[in-house]
């Protein structure tokens, strides 16, 4: 799709490198034009040249290949080079080997809008992969991107538009937060806490892109809403629909990062949503409620005191294994983490089964951070192991009729519990309880 903005019904014409015949087409009466053309599937550079009445433009060094859109709040914006005292692992190398002209990047400045806007107010414009345009760029789109581009062999893009500690609601349009809250930025002053307001990164940061047709998108967002998780499980399955709905390309892929352990606040919490094990439980439930969707869960690479965890590469991986599998077709790539699926009473304590462990279930070291209670609601910590493999065994001698088992329900835990992959799996309850307690020992 090609678009623009010209003078009202005036002619326009293309001429492209690729085509035998120049398009000839007519803005419309607000000035406004757009064209369908047919793409190619040459790697070589290509050229654009659009001429009207009053103008000439050279579009040139144009690929065509596999856009990624890249959004969220400060774990996806945190760039290769890191935050202040908060670094990316493997930057310094992944920055010098960078040079690639068959990588494209492009960012959407922060700013927020009243209004949709048709065009990016603030941006960089497309550029080659380099250790100079790569330093400041998202860490996890470039790790995504670098290494999508080197599999598949064909140009990919990669369009970052992230906000730090923005939340969920800010990303979603007017229309859609109407069925949810009554959003009026008429008379409120969006340059002061820009990121929190409702619709205001839309407009400005997500709306003027839709035209152009992306392969899908990565997400990385949720610590701001951390307090809100049923209110999330709402909006944010919202927000994927409400997105592909304005791209109009069906439903494109949309995979999306679990927010990883941290120390908030302090890790007492257990019943009350101040525990973000349950904005961690509700990304995995979105699972179901957003088709064609992917997560990567970070149990295992969480930082207890820093938010923005330095190990960007591996949240990285295991997105790109998502689109590996589900979009490109490589079946032999594992993506899916184990998920909770059933459990069953016997000798005294509770087997768990699991989805997506068909090849087994794996630790490094002994199993920790698994607790049971029995009908009266009282956790207490369990032994845990793994058995026939692809099963794991709870068992407290405190609790000689169990009934329920969570395992790293805490705000910072360190996660044990993977596939023979690596994959780790979430944090998880087998019960529904809110009124449950603790008993620490």
């Amino acid at each position: 799709m090609l678009w623009g903005w010209a003078d009202a019904k005036e002619k326009i014409t293309i001429n492209a490198s690729w085509l035998n015949e120049q398009l000839n087409i007519e803005a419309d009466k607000e000035g406004n034009w757009t064209v369908e053309v047919q793409t190619t599937n040459s790697k070589a550079p290509q050229t654009i040249k659009i001429t009207s009445k009053e103008s000439d433009i050279l579009l040139e060094n144009i690929l065509f290949g596999e856009v990624w859109l890249c959004s969220g709040q400060s774990n996806m914006q945190q760039p290769m080079k890191g935050y202040n005292g908060q670094p990316t692992f493997g930057s310094v190398m992944a920055i010098t080997k960078s040079n690639n002209p068959n990588l494209r990047l492009f960012s959407v400045g922060r700013v927020g809008s009243k209004t949709p806007l048709k065009d990016v107010e603030k941006y960089t414009a497309w550029q080659q992969a380099s250790p100079e345009s790569v330093l400041g760029y998202s860490a996890i789109a470039y790790f995504f991107g670098q290494q999508l581009q080197e599999i598949l062999d064909v140009p990919v893009g990669l369009i970052h538009t992230s906000w730090g500690g923005s939340s969920v609601q800010a990303w979603i349009s007017k229309d859609v937060m109407n069925g949810y809250q009554k959003v009026s930025l008429d008379e409120l002053d969006i340059t002061k806490k820009t990121n929190h307001i409702p619709t205001a990164l839309f407009n400005a940061m997500i709306n003027p892109l839709t035209q152009y047709t992306i392969k899908g998108a990565l997400w990385y967002q949720g610590e701001s809403n951390r307090m809100e998780p049923e209110n999330y499980k709402k909006l944010f399955p919202a927000m994927v629909k409400d997105w592909r709905q304005r791209w109009g390309i069906g439903n494109f892929p949309f995979y999306y990062v679990q927010i990883a352990p941290y120390m908030y606040g302090n890790n007492d919490a257990f019943q009350s949503v101040d525990n973000s094990a349950f904005i961690r439980e509700t990304q995995i439930q979105c699972l179901d409620l957003i088709p064609n969707s992917g997560i990567a869960i970070t149990m295992d690479i969480g930082d207890d005191f820093c938010i923005h965890p330095p190990k960007k590469k591996e949240v990285a991986d295991r997105l790109l294994f998502n689109a590996l599998n589900q979009t490109y077709g490589y079946k032999t790539v594992d993506f899916a983490a184990p998920i909770f699926d059933s459990q069953e009473i016997k000798d005294g304590g509770l087997v768990l089964k699991f989805k997506n462990a068909e090849t087994g279930l794996y630790s490094y070291n002994k199993l920790e951070g698994f607790e049971i209670a029995g009908k009266d609601k009282i956790f207490y910590p369990a032994n845990a192991e793994i058995v026939m493999r692809k099963k794991v065994f709870v068992q407290s001698d405190k609790v000689p009729n169990p009934v329920a088992v969570r395992y790293a329900w805490y705000n910072w835990v360190v996660g044990t519990l993977f596939d023979t992959n690596l994959l780790p799996a979430s944090s998880f309850r087998t019960d529904k309880w809110d009124d449950a307690t603790r008993i620490e020992k």
